[in-house]
């Protein structure tokens, strides 16, 4: 057994030294005059050898210690040095891993598959709600009361954006486990936030009143852009955000015959998880007006990346207010919106349907409207019912346009 005056005076030698204490634990002096405790032992087969750390860091008493808390680990059938370096590389991988730091580098992972405007606004969000009060902590250290304190604030100003925070952290909290980060996450259990207040958007749903409006708008002094987007919007069903920020390369190779506008589940309102599908792509089945529309916009847009492109940039899309206000300037404040497009066709398509006895339109309908009923057939058969849709479309849209100018008359009719 050695003692304290042995290890304080054991010299260095050309030769390294060991000065054994029992049970495998030895002194190791190095040529240098570094001292340091070893621990030699068996695990399985094989010889190995634990250091324990430099003498007189560690006294002796520490170091006998340390060798019987290694052997217990050896008698629980834990390797001692393998443990050390688990215990070291989950201690690295701890420094600097703060939530700021793995937020970012997420949200940087996730930049390739989002829209760039859907990546800022995300960007905005984490920057804005959540790394001010957490981003200095160490992301294991954030608990799921922390949570649901920051959560409930966030509710206090939007319910919305307090469910959208809540995805965010999830999804940033599941990422530092996949990097080797070892806890739970602390927001992926239920946290009870208030429901979601149903917004009413104002639309016309009666079949004169709507030609009417179409009429009163497309006379205004609005851009022909403008005009032209608002009567897409009406044709197309589609969500006003889907149409106003519409790449030309969506459009390029449609059939004449059989034109079908196909949407990537990327620019729809879906899931992050679906939005990475082709499964969900969505089909719309274009009308001989919706094609007038494409042939008289490409004399005014044609040459840029966008179909309906703001006035004073060919790069950025019309924004949502732009139609808004059109529709609000002629008089239509509270009565109807781009997105009342959208109740307008499927109130009306739907009453014909029941006047004609055809039920089966119903679900037809929601799939127009990009309403996927739960099951497998409105994942994957990407064409259903499409001979029907068709029909449907070219029904609405000469309803809506009987008596109106094509879409070429927008192009001189009066603007601003």
């Amino acid at each position: 057994m050695l003692t304290d005056t042995q290890c304080r005076k054991a010299k260095a030698a050309e030769k390294p030294q060991k000065l054994f204490d029992g049970r495998g634990l030895y002194l190791f002096v190095a040529p240098s005059g570094v001292k340091s405790w070893r621990l030699k032992y068996r695990f399985g087969e094989k010889e190995k050898t634990l250091t324990i750390g430099r003498y007189p860091d560690h006294s002796l008493q520490e170091a006998r210690d340390a060798c019987i808390a290694a052997h217990k680990q050896l008698a629980a059938g834990i390797d001692p040095s393998m443990d050390k370096r688990q215990k070291k590389a989950a201690r690295n991988a701890a420094a600097g891993a703060t939530f700021e730091s793995l937020a970012l580098a997420w949200h940087q992972e996730q930049v390739a598959t989002w829209s760039g405007r859907y990546a800022k606004t995300v960007l905005n969000a984490v920057t804005r709600d959540l790394i001010p009060y957490w981003g200095k902590y160490p992301i294991g250290e954030i608990t799921k009361p922390m949570v649901i304190e920051r959560l409930k604030a966030i509710e206090k100003r939007a319910i919305e954006t307090a469910k959208r925070a809540q995805q965010h952290m999830i999804e940033i909290f599941d990422f530092a486990i996949g990097l080797g980060h070892d806890f739970v996450n602390p927001a992926a259990t239920r946290i009870s936030l208030k429901p979601l207040q149903q917004v009413k958007r104002p639309a016309i749903t009666k079949l004169d009143e709507l030609k009417t409006m179409l009429w009163t708008v497309e006379r205004s002094r609005a851009r022909p852009v403008t005009k032209l987007a608002s009567r897409f919007i009406a044709l197309t069903a589609v969500r006003p955000g889907v149409v106003q920020t519409l790449p030309w390369a969506e459009l390029d190779g449609l059939d004449r015959e059989d034109p079908i506008w196909i949407i990537p589940a990327a620019r729809m309102k879906l899931s992050q998880e679906r939005k990475q599908e082709e499964a969900f792509d969505h089909h719309v089945p274009l009308a001989t007006q919706a094609m007038e529309v494409i042939a008289s916009l490409k004399v005014l847009t044609g040459l840029g990346p966008l179909a309906f492109p703001q006035s004073r940039s060919t790069r950025k899309p019309l924004s949502d207010a732009t139609i808004s206000k059109m529709y609000r300037d002629c008089g239509y404040t509270g009565q109807h919106v781009p997105h009342g497009w959208r109740s307008s066709f499927s109130t009306i398509m739907n009453e014909l349907a029941a006047a004609r006895d055809r039920p089966e339109d119903r679900a037809i309908i929601d799939l127009m409207l990009a309403h996927r009923p739960r099951g497998t057939e409105s994942i994957y058969n990407r064409s259903v019912y499409m001979p029907r849709r068709r029909a449907i479309a070219q029904e609405w849209a000469d309803m809506l346009l009987e008596g109106l100018p094509p879409a070429s008359a927008l192009l001189v009719m009066p603007s601003s």
